[in-house]
């Protein structure tokens, strides 16, 4: 079942069609969680949803959106706040969860919000755009800390030589824009060969996941989503890093247990499955590729919501980055 997304969209939504293929048929109440330019939300209205909540951090994204939300009616409620609190900002049970992580192409487009090395612009990052920005983090924490951000967050196996180098050019110059990060790191990676990737590029993902808390929120989030969905209710979560779907297929495959205990934890007592799910990781076909580069690294997993209470995760079985520690 293919979706109906109008053209004037900025950002291509990666793997919707799957998502509604492996979701079909598309009914009832739906959050978006990661809303951006509405591209999740506009399709699964368009495939028969009969409500989607969208729900994003960043409030440019609902200014944007006033163009053409209108035309939806009260069939797309729009909300402030971040995917971890789904639950409490939706107030309803759902039949449906997606949720697209990382930054959206129009982040990463603009260069003042400081998401790209791409372009120049002040050292940002903040998607809600508020709080502490990337300029702060590189400007006070420790060359120790900025190391274990640039290699857990990012797998920088030359973190430590990039986190010292930040530190003796800050001691000079204030590093406040993404050209002069970008600077940095240069000056002491070698330069990428024939189709490998920028040398900025996990520098640039981890001081981000560092600055929005992408883990903990991610984590949050999918916990929301168990708490918020009906029996039979979707939850689909597309990502685009080998970090974060890990995350999210050992939530499935923890979720998803029917007998005690795991090999990622001691034996417990005997609890229902809260999913069913065959954490098989769908990628995005070669036609979906070419018209959209930014799928390339993109892996959706779905989960089905069994009746099954909700209940507390054991985090340690998660596969989460030794840095994170969520509450």
């Amino acid at each position: 079942m293919a979706a109906a997304v109008r053209d004037d969209s900025p950002h291509i939504p990666v793997l919707l069609d799957s998502i509604l293929d492996v979701c079909a048929p598309i009914e009832g109440i739906w959050v978006d969680g990661t809303f951006g330019a509405g591209g999740y939300a506009r399709g699964l209205l368009e495939a028969g949803a009969d409500r989607v909540i969208g729900i994003d951090r960043d409030p440019m994204v609902f200014e944007m959106a006033a163009v053409w939300a209108t035309d939806y009616g009260d069939r797309l409620r729009l909300v402030e706040g971040t995917f971890s609190d789904l639950d409490t900002l939706a107030g309803e049970p759902l039949d449906g969860v997606v949720l697209d992580l990382g930054v959206s192409s129009m982040q990463l487009d603009t260069a003042t919000r400081g998401f790209s090395f791409m372009a120049d612009g002040p050292l940002d990052m903040r998607m809600s755009q508020s709080g502490t920005s990337a300029a702060d983090l590189v400007a006070e924490a420790s060359e120790a800390m900025l190391a274990d951000i640039l290699y857990h967050y990012g797998e920088e196996r030359a973190a430590r030589r990039v986190a010292r180098a930040i530190v003796k050019m800050r001691s000079d110059t204030p590093i406040k824009t993404t050209g002069a990060l970008v600077q940095v790191i240069e000056s002491v990676l070698p330069r990428p060969k024939p189709g490998q990737s920028h040398p900025a590029t996990r520098t640039f993902q981890a001081l981000r996941i560092a600055v929005n808390d992408e883990f903990g929120q991610l984590v949050q989030g999918l916990e929301a989503a168990e708490r918020a969905l009906k029996a039979g209710g979707w939850l689909a979560v597309v990502s685009f890093h080998s970090l974060e779907d890990r995350v999210v297929k050992r939530f499935f495959q923890a979720r998803g247990q029917t007998r005690a205990g795991s090999r990622y934890q001691p034996e417990q007592a005997m609890e229902a499955a809260r999913f069913t799910s065959k954490n098989k990781g769908i990628p995005p076909s070669d036609a979906e590729v070419q018209r959209n580069p930014r799928a390339r690294s993109a892996k959706l997993r779905v989960g089905r919501r069994t009746d099954a209470p909700a209940g507390p995760v054991d985090r340690r079985t998660l596969g989460l980055p030794k840095l994170v520690e969520v509450a």
